[in-house]
């Protein structure tokens, strides 16, 4: 077991490597034996996970047998039995041998892996309207984890934002089946539109197909509290404009920038003063 990572712990030195050391980062026990045929099966996985993480946890392994005090203290009447500590204090446990992606999941409930970090920041960036940045971090993720959904999502939503519109299209058609994909159908009479607009520029003399497509245009240049001004403007005067398709681009734009967007909230609450 060599990993800068994964230690051995005893009763002389826990109340330092584990209670007070969780203070910096969380510390996960395995409390295990020798004898423990279970313990053979998940202390691999953990070390595995433990390395995998690259120090966003350390791994402490407890020999109840070698250390019968701890397992008094800590209430260990079976193993394996892994305990979580963040701030000096447990905050999580599961007993027996689980399988990898149940452990995976617990572990990255008490401290999301670099991997989940990147997405995080993806997730970020785009709510700020990095779409660039976000852009690399989403592709990062998927590098790794190439079928995930809020991934994909997030990666559609930049590239329709830089005007890749049939990239954005592309994307959508083969989303993958998840509680993502209805959000990602909310964007598809923005993709609809701007793949329009794109290809068949339209000029007229009529006042609000002027404003309509200069709506558009500020969405293709990035000014989109001006397109969102201009949206609100042509539903003012026609609430169900070109079959309601005014609505559902703004309903898109909202679904782009995210609902804790102060440009969402804002215009969420215009449209429904126009619209109610």
């Amino acid at each position: 077991m060599k990993s800068d990572y994964i230690i051995t712990v005893t009763e002389a030195d826990f109340e330092y490597e584990v209670i007070a050391y969780s203070k910096q980062v969380p510390v996960i026990v395995d409390f295990w034996a020798e004898w423990c045929g279970p313990c053979k099966t998940l202390g691999p996985i953990l070390e595995r996970l433990t390395d995998e993480a690259q120090g966003t946890f350390r791994l402490a392994k407890v020999d109840v047998d070698a250390n019968p005090n701890l397992a008094l203290r800590f209430s260990v009447r079976s193993i394996p039995m892994v305990k979580a500590f963040r701030d000096g204090q447990m905050v999580a446990e599961f007993v027996g041998a689980q399988p990898e992606p149940r452990v995976r999941e617990f572990l990255r409930s008490i401290a999301p892996s670099q991997t989940d970090l990147v997405l995080e920041k993806g997730l970020s960036l785009l709510s700020s309207q990095d779409w660039k940045g976000a852009e690399e971090s989403f592709q990062t993720f998927l590098s790794k984890f190439p079928d995930h959904p809020a991934a994909k999502l997030g990666l559609l939503k930049c590239a329709l934002m830089q005007n890749r519109v049939e990239e954005a299209r592309e994307m959508l058609r083969n989303f993958p089946a998840s509680k993502e994909y209805a959000s990602a159908e909310v964007l598809r009479p923005l993709i609809d539109t701007l793949s329009r607009a794109q290809t068949s520029p339209t000029f007229s003399e009529d006042p609000l197909e002027a404003a309509y497509s200069n709506a558009l245009r500020l969405i293709r240049r990035g000014n989109y509290a001006a397109a969102m001004d201009g949206l609100l403007e042509v539903l003012r005067q026609d609430r169900r404009y070109r079959n309601d398709e005014a609505r559902r681009v703004l309903i898109a734009l909202f679904e782009v920038f995210g609902a804790d967007s102060p440009l969402t909230r804002q215009y969420q609450a215009e449209l429904a003063s126009i619209l109610f």
